[in-house]
């Protein structure tokens, strides 16, 4: 009886001995789990695609305006022209922003962008509700023919046929045109000579074709896709 007695006081010592120790181990392992809970969800979020189709989106959006109004006459030539300018200038900064940054842009980049767009946004809506028409009705074929090809980019451009930068391209020929017919105008007291005529007359055929080739391939507008 003694000894059992002194084998149970053993084994009840030993179990007051360890179990401080088992909690202390438990305590300690608990935190080890912890980062994996708190580090769910967390990490950059990628923002960038959005911003920047945000911004062609607002690209093509301008290059549409500007054309229909051209097309409908509230927008005069020199009024096109300017804000097409405008246009490349900010595709011109846009490339430079993403050249210095590794092909991105920056949240900083992507901020200037949208609020020069949205300032050229305003412009074009100034351009086109103020008193400056351009000739909705020519009774000339050479202002007849620019008025045809203006519908038929503005057209092109609505229904994706023609992307931002065929649209621009075509107007600044159209453009070039026109400041070439002036200029003759102006030599001329106000008349155009029957070679001036005719060559204006080859140049715009030329664009004709151009804008035929354009809404015929295969490059769409992205509003498109």
């Amino acid at each position: 009886m003694m000894n059992y007695s002194k084998v149970t006081l053993l084994s009840a010592a030993l179990a007051a001995f360890l179990l401080p120790v088992a909690a202390q181990t438990s305590s300690t392992a608990a935190p080890s789990t912890a980062p994996a809970t708190t580090g769910s969800g967390s990490g950059p979020t990628s923002t960038g695609p959005e911003n920047a189709n945000q911004i062609n989106q607002q690209k093509t959006q301008q290059e549409r305006r500007i054309a229909n109004g051209l097309a409908n006459g509230s927008l005069t030539t020199n009024e096109a022209d300017a804000l097409e300018k405008k246009q490349r200038e900010l595709n011109d900064e846009e490339r430079q922003m993403k050249a210095a940054n590794g092909g991105q842009l920056t949240a900083a980049d992507r901020a200037k962008l949208q609020q020069q767009q949205k300032q050229l946004s305003n412009q074009v809506y100034q351009d086109k509700h103020n008193a400056a028409l351009r000739n909705t009705d020519p009774k000339s074929g050479i202002g007849k023919t620019e008025q045809s090809q203006q519908e038929h980019i503005a057209q092109g451009v609505k229904s994706g046929q023609l992307t931002a930068g065929e649209s621009t391209k075509l107007e600044n020929e159209e453009s070039n045109i026109n400041a070439e017919r002036h200029a003759d105008l102006a030599a001329n007291g106000d008349k155009l000579t029957q070679q001036e005529r005719a060559q204006i007359k080859q140049q715009q055929k030329q664009v004709s074709n151009q804008i035929y080739k354009d809404k015929h391939n295969n490059v769409n507008n992205t509003k498109k896709k």
